[in-house]
């Protein structure tokens, strides 16, 4: 398991590109329990919700010349709280130059995805994400740079039939 300093220096050390394939319909961390039923309250989003400190590390990211992107696997209806993360945390992240997909299973089966979210760095460092049932996380793993060409063929095929979160958000938020 990688320390969260390990992983986190990922994120500074990248050269060109870091990807996420997202699994989960809900992920439970600090910002998750305030603003998810602020956001279901139809409450105005707070200023520090706005300001994470993930938006600074995309920003910095992408004003480096550096890409970011993702793409979570749903099932629509959405769940409540993937309206609060695409509503909340997906358009403020885009702001900042993350760039969202998303590939909805009820409208495309696409046999052959991973049952589990990872980020993928310049091709070459992988990293799988673990949550236990609640989708707490639990930590997170670097895996072999053997299995970097898996990884790759992952993101190919949930990039193939995914759609921008805007052109998804049209239809769905």
């Amino acid at each position: 398991m990688l320390s969260p300093e390990e992983f986190g220096k990922l994120f500074e050390t990248f050269d060109r590109e870091a990807f996420r394939l997202e699994t989960l319909d809900y992920y439970d961390a600090a910002g998750t329990r305030k603003g998810l039923p602020a956001f279901l309250a139809g409450e105005e989003e707070p200023e520090e919700f706005k300001s994470s400190p993930w938006v600074t590390t995309v920003s910095n990211a992408v004003r480096a010349g550096k890409r970011m992107y993702r793409v979570h696997v749903v099932t629509t209806p959405l769940t409540d709280y993937l309206r609060f993360e695409f509503a909340w945390g997906y358009h403020r992240n885009a702001k900042a130059g993350e760039e969202f997909y998303i590939l909805d299973l009820a409208e495309r089966d696409v046999p052959g995805l991973p049952d589990h979210d990872f980020w993928l760095f310049d091709d070459r460092t992988v990293v799988r994400m673990d949550y236990d049932e609640h989708g707490a996380y639990v930590g997170a793993e670097l895996l072999p740079q053997s299995q970097a060409d898996k990884y790759i063929g992952y993101r190919e095929l949930a990039l193939r039939h995914a759609e921008p979160l805007a052109t998804f958000w049209e239809r769905h938020g």
